[in-house]
């Protein structure tokens, strides 16, 4: 009988095990250099030959330690982000940064990382952050916010929608932020909803946001930007 309970509980623990990696599995080299010319596709990037692979596939002068232009931005923020696209050392690592600029009264709108947590540091200024939960069984969508200082840490749990604000009237911010996925997406909410492309129909649109057609149309003649480089 207790042998049987043992062939019973082998295949229960495999499927248990294979769930709790299947979202990001370790790697299983040293390295995987991205090879970007590769006709492989695989859900990545295939690895440079490792005898090909040299200290730069590492290496990226990024300049993130000087401000960024965020006047070509109407959110007023300028992200540059260091993903597997532009350091393929990164491939199969399951982690990426990005330095966040704000102009006063600048703003990182609200968004999503489908594919990471992040975890984001001030390094100058000061911001107003948060993020909303998921649907809860009480209807709600609750919001957690706090200001943060310089040297402050704050996290963003993965797929929530979070943002960062510059409340000051005359002062830049700015903040380095790391991502537990070599490339994490990200989903701008307004870009996404009204800046489709085929446009989402209006009718769904003023549906789901309560409001007249006219708004929608309004709202989807505007011009949605990328506030990334």
């Amino acid at each position: 009988m207790a042998s049987s309970n043992i062939f019973l509980l082998i295949p229960l623990i495999a499927l248990v095990a294979t769930q709790a990696m299947a979202s990001d599995p370790s790697p299983l080299q040293d390295f995987c250099v991205a090879d970007k010319n590769s006709p492989v596709c695989v859900n990545g990037f295939p690895c440079k030959d490792a005898k090909d692979v040299s200290v730069d596939d590492f290496f990226l002068a990024a300049n993130l330690d000087k401000p960024m232009d965020t006047t070509k931005s109407k959110a007023g923020s300028n992200v540059t982000l260091i993903n597997v696209m532009k350091l393929a050392g990164l491939n199969t690592l399951g982690i990426s940064m990005a330095r966040i600029d704000y102009a006063p009264k600048g703003q990182n709108p609200p968004h999503t990382h489908p594919r990471a947590t992040e975890i984001l540091t001030v390094i100058e200024g000061s911001l107003y952050v948060g993020f909303v939960t998921s649907n809860q069984a009480n209807g709600e969508n609750k919001l957690f916010t706090k200001t943060l200082n310089k040297g402050d840490v704050f996290v963003f749990p993965e797929g929530l929608i979070h943002f960062q604000f510059n409340p000051s009237y005359d002062k830049p911010a700015a903040a380095i932020v790391a991502l537990s996925s070599q490339n994490p997406g990200t989903i701008t909410i307004a870009n996404a909803v009204f800046g489709s492309n085929p446009p989402i129909s209006d009718d769904v649109l003023a549906k789901a946001f309560q409001v007249d057609k006219k708004a929608v149309d309004w709202l989807q003649a505007q011009f949605w930007e990328n506030n990334h480089n």
